[in-house]
């Protein structure tokens, strides 16, 4: 009796210790399979609009350069919408993303998100439009004002002696159509005989750049040239001017989309300025990832500007 009774208690014993070897041996399992996930680092990256090309390709350039870094991304879009900008970053900033990168829809709206991404301990760079306030590691874009004062320098150029042209603004309280505006009436003031004869947000939108540059010929069209913030928005301004039989109008925009480029190579508009958004999505991420190292970096990331007009 009592060798059944030793026995059953070895029995019992042996499949104990094979029991806590099975649970340690799952946990160790476990344990390295989240600190393989939890060691990849995180970027948030905050869109203004993704119906517009140009942002289409930033995006691209910054998720495919996050993943040859072995960074995993998240990209939001807010649609051009400041309070579902705000929305997006408050969600990222709980799902605790490592760094933001930010493209605002309103330069001064975005104050508040990135401040709330300052007190989590979030740092924040911003892309192509800049913030007006909270704390930004660093901003990337190409310099606008120069971009601005490069189109309306090509409008006087081709123009000659003297002209009436027409601004068409982005949408208002955004830095580049500040930045691009103040460039370009910059060069319009230099120039003798040349005057802004009128100027309307059209918020970077084809649609919009259609329907106010008919509003503004249906009030006069007595302007030789276009200046528009953006390629959307002289597209559209161009579609206009060709249903009002005005074909003899210069058409300038501001991006070098696929759209605007073909536009210049066939002869409809007469130029673009070109960013290259691919880069500085590239340059974003490449940004985060040093910040992510513990590295400094420039507190102003600047991106090169060229003119297309063939």
């Amino acid at each position: 009796m009592k060798r059944i009774w030793k026995s059953c208690i070895v029995l019992v014993v042996i499949l104990l210790v094979s029991a806590c070897s099975l649970e340690q041996g799952g946990s160790e399992k476990s344990s390295g399979d989240n600190g393989s996930k939890e060691g990849t680092k995180k970027i948030g990256l905050s869109i203004s609009t993704l119906n517009n090309p140009f942002f289409v390709t930033l995006r691209d350039g910054a998720e495919a350069k996050a993943k040859e870094l072995g960074l995993e991304i998240t990209t939001v879009d807010a649609q051009n919408d400041p309070s579902k900008q705000l929305s997006d970053i408050e969600d990222m900033i709980q799902q605790n993303v490592d760094i933001l990168l930010v493209n605002p829809a309103d330069s001064a709206a975005i104050a508040s998100a990135i401040q709330s991404a300052n007190d989590a301990g979030i740092p924040v760079i911003t892309v192509d439009r800049s913030a007006e306030g909270g704390e930004v590691v660093s901003h990337i874009a190409s310099d606008n004002t120069a971009g601005g004062k490069m189109a309306g320098e090509f409008i006087v150029e081709k123009l000659g002696d003297a002209g009436k042209v027409v601004e068409l603004e982005g949408i208002p309280g955004s830095s580049a159509a500040r930045e691009r505006g103040k460039g370009f009436n910059e060069a319009m003031d230099a120039a003798d005989g040349f005057e802004v004869a009128a100027k309307q947000a059209a918020n970077f939108d084809r649609a919009e750049g259609l329907s106010v540059m008919e509003n503004i010929i249906q009030s006069s069209s007595d302007f030789s040239a276009v200046f528009a913030h953006n390629d959307e928005m002289a597209l559209g301004a161009l579609q206009a001017l060709e249903a009002a039989g005005m074909n003899d109008v210069l058409v300038v925009g501001f991006d070098a989309t696929e759209d605007a480029v073909a536009s210049v190579k066939a002869g409809k508009m007469a130029a673009t300025v070109a960013q290259k958004p691919e880069l500085m999505g590239q340059q974003a991420a490449e940004a985060a990832a040093s910040v992510l190292d513990g590295e400094e970096i420039e507190k102003s990331i600047a991106v090169d500007l060229e003119l297309v007009t063939e």
